[in-house]
């Protein structure tokens, strides 16, 4: 069982959630010091003030140069008017599938080009980014602090686990924060771009509770975890192109408004990889050149707004 799905059923001993405790606290002698201590300030740079202005700033004016700088050759983006639905400061959350450690980074990145001002934040496996010096290295410079909170592989901290969804919902209600995440759960590591593991409730879990929109995308083209070879690729001429379609808000139709459980947690999660399921049939038809091109990321320029962007491609129904 993946660490999401016991994070969902660490809920099944009530229907309704308990009292909130708090992430960081309740880590306090069950983790490393290193660990807590990485908790602590991440948390305190997650909280307004100069720090977390700071970070805004990189992560849209340095995380997201590199990034398109490492993938604009063969990157293509289509759909971006779907998500032209979403304010300026609005949270929301970003399901997506999970093949590439680089999954997130590269979506994250063409929304922040496009104008996106969150706080980006998505879950990342605590071992090597949680308890080791140079994981907080990597979490900085790649990132700029953006994985968070960690998700604790040990059966014994599956209730940590739970609260660390608790603190995702704390920050998508407090506003200007998007959280990207794998409804999937873990790396799908099958020879098929087109299948998905089973959803974990965890994810169903955080939508029911945040109450945020939840936009799909589906992700294809790059490489599993081998950093430097997705960069050279794109440069070398090795490279396979990389496409990433969006989605509207999914429509959970009444499930969020029946009574909380983990087999509806379950049915959500499950609504959430199917829309991202859907996109993917898309994503055949252009790599496959049955629709209209999308622009090429390196044709786009920094900055312009996703209803900028939108405008002048409904037409092909493509960005």
């Amino acid at each position: 069982m993946s660490s999401l799905a016991r994070s969902g059923a660490a809920a099944a001993s009530s229907a309704a959630s308990p009292p909130a405790r708090d992430f960081v606290r309740a880590a306090a002698g069950k983790v490393s010091r290193l660990e807590h201590l990485g908790l602590r300030l991440i948390r305190r740079s997650l909280e307004p003030g100069p720090i977390d202005r700071a970070l805004r700033w990189c992560q849209r004016n340095i995380g997201q140069r590199w990034i398109h700088l490492a993938t604009s050759r063969l990157h293509h983006a289509h759909h971006l008017e779907r998500v032209e639905v979403l304010g300026r400061d609005q949270s929301f959350i970003l399901v997506a599938n999970h093949r590439s450690f680089f999954d997130l980074y590269v979506v994250t990145a063409t929304l922040v080009r496009r104008g996106l001002r969150q706080r980006i934040v998505f879950p990342v496996r605590s071992t090597f980014f949680y308890d080791r010096p140079l994981g907080y290295f990597v979490n900085g410079v790649m990132s700029f602090f953006a994985m968070y909170p960690p998700v604790f592989r040990e059966t014994r901290l599956a209730q940590l686990n739970l609260l660390g969804l608790d603190e995702l919902s704390r920050l998508l209600e407090r506003g200007g924060t998007l959280v990207g995440i794998h409804p999937e759960g873990q790396r799908n590591k099958t020879g098929d771009p087109y299948t998905f593991l089973p959803a974990q409730s965890g994810v169903g879990r955080l939508v029911y509770d945040a109450r945020v929109p939840v936009i799909p995308v589906f992700v294809n083209g790059l490489l599993p975890k081998d950093l430097p070879r997705q960069i050279l690729s794109n440069f070398d001429g090795t490279g396979i192109p990389i496409h990433t379609v969006f989605g509207g808000p999914v429509d959970f139709g009444g499930l969020l408004e029946e009574p909380p459980s983990p087999r509806l947690y379950k049915r959500i999660a499950e609504r959430c990889l199917a829309a991202v399921a859907e996109l993917a049939e898309e994503e055949k038809a252009y790599r496959a050149g049955r629709m209209p091109r999308a622009e090429s990321v390196a044709e786009v320029g920094p900055e312009s707004t996703l209803r900028e962007r939108a405008r002048p491609s409904r037409a092909h129904s493509s960005s």
